[in-house]
Formats: C-alpha cells, sequence, structure tokens
C-alpha cells in the first residue's frame, strides 16, 4: 500500500509551482511588452501567482512544521515531476511559449497552463488526507481561469464591435 502525500508535500509544490507560474508570466510579459494588453495581462497573473504563493506559504503555517520520514526524497521526487515534465518537458507550458504570435494565441496558451496546474492538482488531491487545505489550493487555481476567460471573452467582444 502506498503512502499517502502529506499535506506540507503539496503546499511545497503548490508554492513552487506559483514561482514557477511567476516566472512564465513574467517571461510573457517581458516578450510582448510592446502590447500593452499583452504585458497587462501577463503582469496581472504574474502578480496573481506571487499572491497565490503567499496564500500557499500562510496555509504552510497553519499545518506547522510536521514532517514524516523521507519527506525530503518525496519532495525532491515532486519538485523534479512539476519542473521537468509538468512546465519543463518537451512541449510542455515554458518551452512552448516561443510559438505565441498574437494575443489570442496568448490567453488560450495561458488558460492551458492554468488548466493543467489545476489537473495537478485535482491529480493529488486523491492522495492527500487534508483535502479541505488542498481544496482552497484547487479554488485559487481556479481563479486563474475564470480571470482569463472573463478576459479572452472581452476580446472577443471587443473585436466584433
Amino acid at each position: 500500500m502506498s503512502k499517502s502525500f502529506t499535506i506540507r508535500e503539496v503546499l511545497e509544490q503548490a508554492i513552487q509551482t506559483e514561482r514557477l507560474g511567476y516566472q512564465f508570466y513574467s517571461s510573457m510579459a517581458e516578450r510582448f511588452k510592446e502590447s500593452s494588453e499583452l504585458n497587462s495581462l501577463f503582469s496581472v497573473l504574474a502578480q496573481k501567482e506571487t499572491q497565490h504563493e503567499r496564500t500557499f506559504t500562510e496555509l504552510m503555517g497553519m499545518v506547522g512544521d510536521r514532517t514524516e520520514e523521507g519527506w525530503d526524497e518525496v519532495s525532491l521526487y515532486l519538485r523534479a515531476m512539476v519542473e521537468s515534465e509538468f512546465f519543463l518537458g518537451k512541449n510542455k507550458s515554458l518551452p512552448s511559449m516561443d510559438g505565441i504570435k498574437d494575443i489570442e494565441q496568448a490567453v488560450l496558451f495561458a488558460i492551458g497552463f492554468e488548466k493543467e496546474t489545476l489537473l495537478y492538482f485535482y491529480g493529488i488531491r486523491d492522495a492527500v488526507k487534508e483535502k479541505d487545505i488542498l481544496d482552497e489550493i484547487i479554488n485559487e487555481e481556479k481563479s486563474h481561469i475564470r480571470w482569463l476567460v472573463v478576459f479572452k471573452n472581452s476580446l472577443q467582444t471587443i473585436s466584433r464591435g
């Protein structure tokens, strides 16, 4: 029988994921600095990633410093998984941003990026005991998607008008 992840492990990965998201969105804001719309979009998303990192850090404080035997090894494994396959692997978010040519592609790409983040947390939700705290993480990620969809819909309204 496999050991469940601790909530501390999940929160550590949530923090790492938000840091990687900040890196991604900051890079996109810099790349599209000539376009005020894109620069604003990605700057705001980078700021949201920072806010979410703070939220997850606060949640980490709530669960305390409890660690279990083997935590460091599992944490390193999860971090490697997030960094290599989740964000940096072939056809994943960070290397794929080079193919973005316009604002519509950028917004759709960001929605896909956020969906992958959300799927990651849903995937590990079943493996942890502290589902209420992980549900807070999931709700934070859902807020990214809602914000992006509203932004995407505003672009469609502008293009029709």
